[in-house]
């Protein structure tokens, strides 16, 4: 079968799609971003990964998460981005922000992991290779590291920036006094902090009870959130216990023995509260972050093109009374994150 040429929709930008200036910047981001973390390694169809990228620029998506080691295989998402690029998104590279992290395990030995200059600036270069690009949008680090001093990761940060292979940096998951002297570190050194990136949702709030949310907010950095849905928690796959084939199911970053009984009877309430604004309980969670002008963007996952568009539906009503977040706080006040 010969696959047509791609040509993005002449109405991308007319489809319902919101953007948002991240933080003190000139940069505008969606409000949903397309995270490749899972179903765009080299064990997942090709065609499904590339038509669910086609799908997301077409929709207005503009902004493509990555990392080192996505897959699996371990760089695998990336070389998955990497053909589509060659193969459709060449001549719109400069409508989209594309990035990708360094920081977690990625090859064997001292030098591929954590947060050295050395392994920073080598993954990048390899990264760049497999996603056929000469730079990136934003180069995160993935993680804080405690044994490398953060004047050598974030001088890499800034570096990278000045040797043209990134125009923007971020950090990711680093504490909130680790991100205080990184916020100052990069903005003394010409370079400032672009975007912090979190794990946030409305079962696992530690961004706004650690106080980072706001200090991305007062420092000027925006903020991403990952996780969105908890793993796929907060949807309808769940309110009925474990489906098979779901995530809980295979047990690998989210376990069936998590989805206990009262987690299940609070997703039910949830979903209550959902159908009565008209929207499915994914489309509602993702609202829920998106209400907060503090939340630049938000990273979804996808299987499908109809998931990612169940996903891009949420920014139809993004406006909550204040009794539905009376009630919101009072069923999740009482869960806890099931993630491992």
């Amino acid at each position: 079968m010969i696959i047509p040429p791609y040509r993005a929709d002449e109405k991308r930008y007319d489809n319902g799609m919101k953007y948002e200036r991240c933080g003190r910047s000139g940069l505008l981001l969606p409000r949903i971003s397309l995270g490749l973390w899972h179903n765009f390694g080299d064990v997942d169809s090709f065609a499904n990964s590339r038509d669910m990228l086609h799908f997301a620029f077409d929709n207005g998506i503009t902004c493509f998460d990555l990392a080192n080691n996505y897959g699996p295989s371990y760089g695998s998402a990336e070389e998955t981005f990497g053909r589509v690029m060659q193969s459709s998104f060449r001549p719109y590279r400069d409508e989209m922000v594309i990035t990708t992290k360094a920081g977690y395990d990625m090859w064997p030995g001292p030098y591929g992991n954590w947060g050295s200059r050395k392994y920073l600036m080598a993954s990048l270069n390899q990264s760049l290779k497999r996603m056929n690009l000469d730079y990136v949008d934003i180069f995160y680090s993935h993680r804080f590291d405690p044994a490398t001093p953060m004047e050598e990761t974030l001088q890499a940060l800034v570096d990278i920036v000045r040797q043209g292979k990134a125009l923007y940096v971020g950090i990711s998951k680093w504490p909130y006094e680790a991100s205080e002297f990184a916020y100052r570190y990069l903005a003394a050194h010409d370079v400032p902090c672009l975007i912090y990136q979190g794990r946030y949702n409305m079962i696992d709030r530690g961004v706004e009870k650690s106080g980072i949310l706001q200090q991305a907010a007062d420092s000027g950095v925006g903020f991403t959130a990952f996780s969105p849905l908890e793993q796929g928690v907060l949807t309808n796959r769940y309110l009925n216990g474990v489906p098979e084939g779901s995530r809980a199911s295979k047990g690998k970053f989210l376990k069936a023995e998590s989805i206990t009984r009262e987690l299940v009877e609070s997703l039910n309430r949830l979903n209550a509260i959902a159908a009565r604004r008209g929207q499915t309980l994914a489309e509602m969670s993702l609202a829920w972050l998106l209400k907060d002008d503090k939340v630049t963007s938000v990273i979804v996952g996808s299987s499908s093109v109809a998931q990612l568009s169940d996903s891009i539906r949420s920014l139809s009503n993004l406006e909550f009374s204040t009794e539905e977040l009376r009630e919101i706080d009072a069923i999740t006040g009482t869960l806890t994150s099931p993630k491992l």
